[in-house]
């Protein structure tokens, strides 16, 4: 689906309010900052392993989200679905480029589906 960085990403945009302060804290200096473990121990004034064990737990909880609620399988879902619709709208819109009245509301559909992707 995606790669570890940009997974882990989503699965925080998604959960992060589910995860404790400090788990939070960690998992966004780390992923989103891009703090070492150490950088992070010293700005929270925690060891290493305090980090450590903080973000592999924090990382275990947005996984277990994940595969309890599936948010993030649904975006993807809905954002392949939304490409494809464009695609084939703007294949629809080529077609029948000389019927104005159609192309028109073809945008319109297309206004109308990104409205609900957002």
């Amino acid at each position: 689906m995606f790669d570890k960085v940009t997974e882990t990403n989503l699965l925080y945009d998604f959960y992060s309010p589910l995860l404790t302060n400090r788990q939070r804290e960690v998992t966004r200096l780390y992923h989103c900052e891009n703090l070492s473990l150490s950088e992070i121990g010293c700005e929270l004034s925690i060891s290493r392993q305090g980090v450590y064990d903080s973000l592999k737990n924090a990382e275990k909880a947005l996984e277990e989200y994940e595969s309890k609620l599936g948010l993030v399988q649904r975006f993807a879902c809905t954002a392949t679905l939304v490409r494809s619709a464009h695609e084939r709208i703007d294949a629809m819109i080529m077609d029948n480029a000389a019927n104005k009245e159609l192309t028109g509301q073809l945008c319109s559909l297309k206004e109308t589906i990104d409205e609900l992707g957002q």
